[in-house]
C-alpha cells in the first residue's frame, strides 16, 4: 500500500522569492493608522448610542 504513493516534484525546492524593490504609492505612518482606528472606534460607539435616533429608526 505504501508503494502506491505518487510524489510530485517541488517547483523551486521550497524557495520563496519576495521582491523588495516594490514601492506602493499609498503609504501610512503607524501614527496615522492608530488615529484612524481610534476614529472608527469612536464613530462605532457614537452610532451604537445615537444611530437609531439619527437615522429615524426609533
Amino acid at each position: 500500500m505504501a508503494q502506491d504513493r505518487i510524489t510530485m516534484p517541488s517547483g523551486m525546492g521550497g524557495i520563496v522569492r519576495y521582491f523588495d524593490e516594490y514601492k506602493s504609492s499609498i503609504e501610512f505612518k503607524p501614527g496615522h493608522v492608530m488615529v484612524m482606528c481610534g476614529t472608527v472606534i469612536v464613530l462605532m460607539f457614537f452610532l451604537y448610542a445615537y444611530g437609531n435616533r439619527l437615522l429615524g429608526l426609533a
